[in-house]
């Protein structure tokens, strides 16, 4: 049997991303890490299990996606679940009927109906809090959380929180931490050097890069955690299939490159919405004027391929605007290969209530961008026929 090859220690992570599973296979030596499709493994004899059993419970290419998550995110290891909402419902599974979870006000929607729906069943405790008011923080914190839920940069408002100081602050009153870490990737933040206890990820986003698989994936920053979360989510079968899984290593592959040309686009983008007269607001932690710009500068890598910005004109002018888009497609999702711009009002968090919308600064002329590997030139041409497509809808209202 041929023996894989032995990397170096201390690689960097731009390398882990591309190198981790290549050249390991001990029959072939296929480069490329091999797809293993197969559901049930064979038993070298009665009571002599090998390494692998049955795929729901283990599976090669589902593992070999998971160390590599582990590795560039720093943890114990990883379980890969069939959705980003699969790993946020995993970490959850933690929790008992007298534990509180504190998570924030204006985190995505999917997650809070998520969260809203598992307390309405009194599986937890359930207090939204604005994570960025320190005081708020402090009065959640008095009520002895089991788990601070963390989402930054938010969505869609691309608000920034302080990892390290809310975890601490967690640690001291007996809470872990989990960070939703879906909108950096671990090219441009790592939670669990911050204090985190658990990173989840919709891989579906930047991890795969490309739009067509879904899945999740929760990190563990200790072994005894990590071994909690795989014995569940096997029992209750929340985990990735192989080909998904071996699909999203592949864009893993790329993340860094990818994530590097799509957020100095997204750099440019959000300078020339800034200066626009449509544009009332822009939402991007990489803009000196964006309140968090400091805390985004101490505790991120970038500043990622991911804003938004007020339209001004309202609904009508973002009718206006989107119909008239033609590089940019208005769809949900993010961080894929292609630009999509999204309305939260009507899309992503189209489920919350108005009061709720306007609580977490949703407002109708809202408009999410998820900038691609597109040239920039075609982005900005494209965002600034649109801009002028709706500006006369402003000027006719005005009138």
């Amino acid at each position: 049997m041929r023996k894989p090859a032995l990397r170096p220690a201390g690689l960097a992570p731009e390398t882990t991303a591309v190198l981790t599973g290549v050249n390991e296979d001990p029959a072939f030596g296929a480069v490329a890490p091999p797809l293993h499709l197969s559901t049930t493994y064979a038993f070298e004899a009665i009571e002599r299990e090998g390494p692998y059993a049955y795929s729901r419970a283990g599976n090669p290419s589902r593992d070999l996606l998971g160390r590599t998550l582990a590795e560039l995110e720093g943890g114990a290891g990883a379980v890969v679940t069939s959705s980003g909402m699969a790993a946020i419902d995993l970490v959850l599974s933690l929790l008992g009927p007298e534990d509180l979870v504190v998570a924030p006000h204006d985190a995505y929607w999917g997650t809070l109906r998520l969260l809203g729906a598992r307390a309405e069943r009194r599986q937890f405790r359930l207090a939204l809090v604005d994570q960025g008011d320190e005081a708020a923080v402090a009065r959640a914190l008095q009520d002895r959380p089991r788990l601070v839920l963390i989402e930054t940069p938010s969505n869609p408002l691309m608000r920034v929180v302080d990892i390290a100081g809310i975890a601490a602050r967690a640690k001291a009153v007996g809470a872990q931490v989990a960070v939703d870490n879906t909108f950096l990737s671990p090219a441009l933040q790592q939670p669990l050097a911050l204090g985190a206890d658990f990173v989840v990820h919709s891989t579906t986003k930047f991890i795969n890069g490309h739009s067509d698989v879904v899945g999740g994936a929760v990190i563990a920053a200790e072994p005894g955690d990590l071994e909690t979360l795989t014995n569940w989510a096997g029992t209750v079968g929340s985990v990735g299939s192989p080909f998904d899984a071996y699909m999203t290593l592949r864009g893993v592959r790329t993340l860094f490159a990818r994530v590097e040309r799509q957020q100095e686009s997204a750099a440019t983008i959000a300078e020339f919405l800034d200066a626009h007269p449509m544009v009332t607001a822009v939402h991007y932690p990489g803009l000196p004027s964006h309140p968090n710009y400091p805390l985004a500068v101490r505790q991120q890598r970038g500043f990622g391929a991911m804003l938004s910005f007020e339209l001004s004109g309202g609904l009508e002018a973002v009718r206006a605007f989107a119909a008239a888009l033609g590089v940019f497609t208005l769809a949900e999702s993010l961080g894929g290969v292609e630009s999509l711009v999204a309305h939260p009002q009507t899309m992503t968090h189209a489920g919350m209530s108005r009061p709720a919308q306007e609580a977490a600064g949703i407002t109708d002329g809202l408009l999410r961008l998820s900038v691609g590997l597109e040239r920039v030139d075609d982005l900005l041409a494209d965002l600034d026929a649109a801009l002028g497509a709706a500006r006369p809808l402003k000027a006719a209202r005005a009138s």
